[in-house]
């Protein structure tokens, strides 16, 4: 088996060939959407558009993933892990989005990954939703906390594709709404990933089998991020690898008190670390790679010199992305894997930097292959080092005979 792009019939929204990413991709019993808006291409105007409100946006958006996914032979009903990005103008809105969605669902209740950014690349977009699928919805582990109107419930634990287990945002806030630790980022940290170590015990699992912690942040951390290293140290790599990890800043988050939002995802199968010899990672708490099963998990990578530490390309998104997606690509060789076997790619773009922000689709062309990872892009306001205007978040998959392969060698 292999990945392949998802290909509708028809897809009224705008023509999608041509791109450096696909509409989603599948393989097997399971299928990845890339992120999509409400964006339609408007004959009228020459170009992409988005209008209404966040419930119109919201109903749109839900419309294109579902057919993306459909044209896959899926169905609401398969859907493992929904992530919306939604943001900070559409906070105000987001529970008719919420409501949106559990229309669509019904019954079935994915995982629920709610990232709050900056903006996003149509200026006038509120939400930008992304879909994982597995045959069947995958296994109910937990059951979703009960709602209560105005908090941010924690929503139902799920399994997907290749063992990997999803656990919905973590947030620095209890069951009443209220946040702990007000003021404090290196304890709202602890908390949050202490709530996801208690989900993953409850499903027979713990922090150990952790493969990524992306956390979402303010600016006013950047000072004080670096006391995040013995939270981690104390509660991650208990089996001796550390999971991948990710840092992105937003001038707001989902409470104005909350000072870290952590998305953690786990798998049940071994882990084993990828790295191809970069030294900076022997201190740090989170690894380069991290391959679970079939699959290489990834940390966040900028534009940054293994060797040296330094930033490169001040200023300059577009060497930045190169330098990026080089980076990704030296991981996946030395994995012995290629640019073909990206799954995901979620890419950050800072706000300030978002003018020049077209012109990484050219590296992307250059250095990526079809199929084309499944992508989002988002904008936030700031990087961990001032000196970064990029991130990207990567996922690849190792082919279904590669790993037969190793099965046979090794019997």
């Amino acid at each position: 088996m292999t990945l392949h792009a998802i290909r509708p019939r028809s897809f009224r929204w705008f023509p999608y060939d041509g791109f450096t990413f696909c509409l989603g991709l599948a393989e097997g019993d399971a299928a990845w959407t890339s992120g999509h808006t409400s964006a339609a291409f408007d004959e009228a105007v020459g170009k992409m558009t988005v209008t209404g409100d966040m419930a119109a946006q919201a109903r749109i958006a839900y419309e294109k993933v579902l057919t993306i996914l459909a044209a896959a032979g899926f169905g609401p009903q398969d859907v493992t892990r929904v992530t919306e990005n939604v943001t900070v103008a559409g906070l105000a809105e987001y529970e008719a989005a919420a409501a949106v969605r559990r229309e669509v669902f019904g019954d079935h209740e994915p995982v629920l990954r709610t990232v709050v950014v900056e903006r996003l690349v149509r200026r006038t977009a509120l939400l930008e939703v992304e879909l994982h699928a597995v045959r069947g919805g995958g296994e109910v582990l937990a059951a979703s906390e009960p709602r209560r109107a105005g908090t941010w419930r924690t929503s139902t634990v799920r399994t997907g594709h290749d063992g990997a287990v999803y656990l919905p945002t973590m947030l620095p806030v209890d069951a009443t709404g209220a946040v702990v630790h007000p003021g404090d980022f290196a304890a709202q940290y602890a908390y949050c990933l202490d709530r996801a170590g208690e989900l993953l015990k409850a499903v027979g699992l713990s922090l150990d089998a952790a493969v990524t912690t992306y956390d979402y942040s303010t600016p006013q951390t950047r000072d004080v991020y670096r006391r995040t290293h013995r939270v981690r140290q104390e509660r991650l790599g208990g089996a001796g690898v550390y999971p991948g990890a990710g840092g992105i800043l937003m001038s707001r988050l989902h409470h104005p008190d909350a000072l870290v939002a952590i998305d953690v995802t786990a798998s049940r199968h071994p882990l084993e670390l990828v790295n191809p010899g970069w030294s900076r990672y022997d201190t740090l708490t989170y690894a380069p790679g991290v391959r679970a099963g079939r699959t290489l998990y990834m940390s966040g990578f900028a534009a940054l010199d293994m060797q040296t530490q330094q930033a490169l390309h001040p200023d300059d998104i577009v060497a930045q992305a190169e330098a990026t997606y080089g980076a990704i690509l030296h991981l996946l060789r030395y994995a012995g894997l290629g640019p073909e076997h990206l799954l995901e790619t979620t890419e950050y773009c800072v706000e300030s930097a978002l003018p020049a922000y077209r012109g990484v689709a050219g590296v992307r062309e250059r250095l990526l292959s079809p199929p084309w990872p499944a992508s989002t892009g988002a904008i936030c306001k700031a990087l961990l080092r001032p000196e970064f205007l990029f991130e990207v978040f990567p996922t690849a998959v190792y082919p279904a005979r590669a790993v037969r392969s190793e099965a046979e060698k090794a019997a």
